[in-house]
């Protein structure tokens, strides 16, 4: 309950109806349905009503951590990183990672990448070739050793 002045300086309490109730419940129920229906997907694509497993564990100290990424040729000469997100190439970097060992198997895949930029930026520099790369970085107790190593998974010579 709430405190309420009134214009007469009286002051009352004042009660959430049963509309306002139900309203709430039916927010809470659908939130709580969707978390579940996420959940139980495993899948993060529906965030933020997924697992977000990439945030429920730690690394330990020794351990190696992979980056994926994908490098582009482009038409005016320079190799750039590839914006892995819906404003840049329209694929977000999720949708690399679960895919790395499809994209592996047929880097035919990565054409979308290629249209998926020409598309949303075609006054930009786009892109003639298209590497899949996963770049390990090594903890030893709990430091980074080294320069990072890359591997190249995959390569595509896009298609015009």
């Amino acid at each position: 309950m709430a405190g309420v002045t009134s214009r007469g300086g009286r002051t009352g309490d004042v009660r959430l109806g049963r509309v306002g109730k139900g309203v709430r419940v039916l927010v809470a129920l659908v939130g709580i349905g969707l978390l579940i229906n996420g959940s139980v997907r495993a899948t993060d694509d529906l965030w933020p009503f997924g697992p977000m497993s990439q945030y429920a564990m730690t690394v330990p100290d020794d351990a190696s951590i992979t980056y994926t990424r994908i490098t582009a040729q482009t038409d005016a000469g320079t190799s750039v990183d590839v914006p892995l997100n819906i404003e840049g190439a329209g694929v977000a970097r999720a949708e690399i990672e679960a895919r790395i060992g499809e994209i592996v198997d047929d880097p035919a895949k990565l054409q979308a990448v290629a249209d998926g930029w020409a598309k949303k930026h075609p006054d930009k520099p786009q892109y003639l070739k298209l590497e899949l790369i996963r770049d390990t970085t090594t903890l030893v107790k709990g430091r980074v050793e080294g320069p990072p190593t890359s591997e190249v998974l995959a390569t595509w010579q896009v298609r015009r």
